[in-house]
């Protein structure tokens, strides 16, 4: 499990690919539209902060699993989890550390939205 005891954690971007890669997280991207299109982590979920911040419920959540919140730098998904958690419900999520930008400074995959190689912006 990802989570910490008590309030919203971060974790690495390896971390958070692992756990994606072995089932136990659920990638939520936090950015809005054109940056997600323009390169996202591969299954990573389309749930912009703007929508959270507007009360939109996490989908996918029914199978138990981490739920796993990224953006550009890591101040939106912070933002995303601070909110989740003051929301309560049982919705409790980590943020990735460096976001995007450190995802892709640690090597690891980035598509757009047709599947190709993605950018970052």
């Amino acid at each position: 499990m990802l989570l910490p005891s008590s309030g919203p954690g971060r974790i690495t971007p390896a971390q958070a690919h692992h756990a994606v890669e072995d089932g136990s997280g659920l990638l939520a991207d936090v950015r809005e539209e054109n940056e997600f299109r323009a390169g996202h982590a591969p299954g990573a979920m389309f749930l912009p902060l703007s929508r959270l911040a507007e009360g939109a419920g996490v989908p996918g959540r029914e199978d138990g699993r981490d739920l796993v919140l990224i953006c550009r730098s890591g101040s939106r998904s912070q933002q995303a989890a601070r909110l989740l958690a003051r929301r309560g419900g049982g919705v409790a999520a980590v943020d990735v550390v460096g976001g995007m930008c450190a995802w892709v400074a640690g090597g690891l995959p980035v598509q757009d939205a047709h599947g190709a190689a993605g950018i970052v912006i």
